[in-house]
């Protein structure tokens, strides 16, 4: 088979990208509004109008009670007075009826039952002959006059019209048992690779678990498309080009997943050049910039990045809006807040990035927060609350830089938010999960920062709670003497949360026989550390010191990751013989465990944040048996001082300790 010229890759501004994209595709007669189909009012549901519907009947369709009462003739109850009360005959001037009831031949008004007196004719003790009211009625009082909320022959629901619960319920009302929608535009997912293995099959080194199409089908039903995960098929032209072509033939787009850049096995632009015409490869983006965008037998054709966080924005960017236009309708504009960065944030010139962001409110302002950044690191998509978009000809964005941020959560969501930053720990997920568990409505977010960081983040007001376990090397004390310098103009109050072991973390079976940090300066040892202001790095430098070890005699000692589940990733990986951490991490990934030094790990709170309402909640899980006894169950933690007072601090001052170590 003949292979067309592939167009060479490279950077097209975004905006231009897309117009090149949309025009294209219509000038091919590629962007077709879906047909219309009928279905059940039941199904109806989030689906889009083909075409209009008008009321068959009236709702409602008689004059209907709208109290339960007796109907009867207005002009009878005039000159009913307190004084002067006026009686009714039952049957003939007046009949009960229900909420809802079809009102009488001649009756035109309802008297509420409450504010009607039954009573025998003579007075006497037999059944009731005549109702007596006291005030006379307006003609049509309390009554649902026929074509009060449609009128047969009126439009209902207009065409391009997306359905709710609501708009169903009107149509039913209005004589219909279904509706006339658009087809859902049919999405083919093509994941390439020979790498790839299903979710939950046996994996190797080199495999890569194949989950893109499931977060690239979600987002095409997200919006209202009907997707297709295809087989995987492996890097090879013919392969691509057969299956994307079978594709084609029943879907009315498809998305091809990897190979969009211009490697030597990277064969999209190929294929689609081969099939059709390829109007872009390349944007200014990032992350996503290999996007293959052109058009194959009338049908769009998306070549999206391989990396999950990219090809998650090139369906964002270029697939959200076509299914949008097949379905008749614009995209929804997501809401936005603004917010204060808390983080400096250095971007390449000529390429716009979309930076994922966790967003909170810390006292009266919105803080947004840099997550991980990186077109492979998907858990930044789980974690975002929003983007923010950095301009291609900028550098990038400075700490307490103004910005606006896309909202992917409902903004409510953001005064609910616990902000805590600081050192990392894995209790710090257990507290995660059983807050948003037992306690509705209220959310935590922890980003990794270090415990300097996390003091230097309440000193900027970008967090409510920051993790600490700095060990001051004058006093040896923890934590408190770094609050008294670091949070001196602030009122703060320092909550116990455990002690914790701090050791090696090896290989199983401890192959190189380390047991003291003295083995750090072997020669066949290689060590990861941890970053600069972590906690863990500043007991490493101590203990170091303390033993007259310089740094240059470690090997590694410049290599540096953010967690203690890092740390451990880079040991059990084979990338390291050994860091420094704690007994949890180790054990997380099936790791040994030197024991070398014992720890206070605290919480510091600015003393408004400790008494709001807002932190109530995780003061109460703190407190609690059941995390307490969680915790402990990881092992090599000691959860005796959780959620007790350590300290109060007062502008650098300590005016209450309660427990110290």
């Amino acid at each position: 088979m003949q292979e067309r010229q592939t167009p060479y890759l490279r950077d097209i501004p975004l905006e231009d990208a897309q117009q090149r994209w949309l025009e294209g595709l219509a000038a091919a007669g590629a962007l077709p509004l879906m047909p219309g189909e009928r279905v059940p009012l039941m199904a109806a549901v989030g689906r889009v109008t083909a075409a209009p519907v008008w009321a068959r009947l009236s709702e409602p369709h008689y004059h209907a009670a709208a109290m339960d009462g007796y109907a009867v003739r207005a002009e009878d109850t005039v000159g009913a007075t307190e004084t002067t009360p006026k009686r009714l005959r039952l049957g003939v001037q007046a009949q009960y009826v229900d909420t809802g009831d079809p009102l009488p031949e001649g009756m035109n008004a309802v008297i509420k039952i409450e504010e009607v007196h039954l009573v025998s004719e003579g007075g006497g003790e037999g059944p009731p002959t005549h109702i007596e009211i006291l005030h006379p009625v307006a003609p049509w009082q309390h009554v649902r006059l026929m074509g009060e909320d449609i009128v047969a022959s009126q439009l209902v629901i207009p065409t391009n019209h997306c359905l709710r619960p609501q708009d169903v319920g009107a149509i039913a009302g209005a004589g219909h048992d279904s509706v006339i929608v658009r087809r859902r535009p049919r999405v083919a997912i093509l994941p390439t690779g020979t790498e790839l293995v299903p979710p939950g099959a046996p994996v190797q080194p080199g495999d890569i678990i194949e989950f893109n199409s499931l977060v690239l089908a979600g987002l095409v039903e997200e919006c209202g498309g009907q997707a297709t995960r295809l087989e995987p098929v492996p890097d090879d032209f013919d392969h691509i080009y057969r299956a994307v072509a079978a594709a084609l033939a029943d879907h009315d787009m498809v998305i091809i997943n990897a190979g969009s850049s211009a490697g030597s096995e990277d064969f999209t632009a190929r294929v689609v050049a081969a099939l059709g015409e390829v109007f872009v490869h390349g944007v200014a983006i990032r992350p996503g910039h290999p996007i293959v965008l052109g058009v194959a037998q009338g049908k769009p054709v998306l070549g999206a990045p391989g990396f999950p966080v990219a090809a998650a924005l090139s369906f964002e960017l270029f697939g959200r809006p076509v299914i949008y236009r097949m379905l008749g309708l614009e995209p929804p504009r997501r809401p936005t807040l603004s917010a204060i960065m808390t983080r400096k944030v250095l971007s390449p010139l000529g390429q716009e990035e979309f930076l994922r962001v966790s967003v909170g409110r810390v006292g009266d302002r919105v803080v947004a927060t840099p997550l991980r950044r990186g077109a492979s690191v998907i858990m930044s998509l789980v974690e975002a609350d929003g983007i923010v978009r950095i301009p291609r000809f900028s550098e990038g964005l400075h700490v307490g830089q103004e910005v606006q941020v896309e909202m992917l959560v409902p903004p409510e969501v953001v005064d609910r938010t616990i902000v805590m930053t600081g050192s990392h720990d894995l209790t710090i997920d257990l507290l995660r999960d059983l807050l948003q568990r037992e306690r509705a409505g209220v959310r935590l977010v922890s980003t990794n920062v270090g415990s300097l960081g996390g003091l230097l983040a309440l000193q900027r007001g970008e967090a409510h709670v920051a993790g600490t376990h700095l060990l001051d090397e004058a006093t040896e004390e923890y934590n408190l003497p770094y609050v008294q310098r670091l949070l001196k103009d602030m009122d703060v109050v320092v909550v116990g949360f455990v002690y914790r072991e701090q050791g090696l973390i090896v290989p199983p079976g401890n192959p190189k026989g380390i047991t003291r940090l003295e083995d750090l300066t072997r020669s066949d040892v290689t060590f990861v550390n941890r970053q600069r202001g972590a906690g863990t790095r500043v007991l490493l430098d101590h203990a170091l010191k303390q033993r007259g070890i310089h740094p240059r005699h470690i090997r590694g000692y410049e290599r540096v990751e953010y967690t203690h589940l890092a740390v451990a990733a880079a040991v059990r990986g084979g990338a390291a013989d050994v860091g420094l951490g704690i007994l949890a991490a180790a054990r997380a990934l099936g790791l040994d465990f030197v024991p070398l030094f014992k720890e206070r790990y605290d919480l510091v709170i600015p003393q408004p944040f400790y008494e709001s309402e807002l932190l109530a909640p995780l003061m109460a899980t703190l407190r609690s048996d059941r995390f307490q006894e969680a915790v402990a169950a990881l092992g090599g933690y000691d959860v005796s001082p959780m959620g007790q007072v350590i300290a109060v601090v007062r502008q650098g001052k300590v005016v209450r300790t309660t427990a110290s170590g």
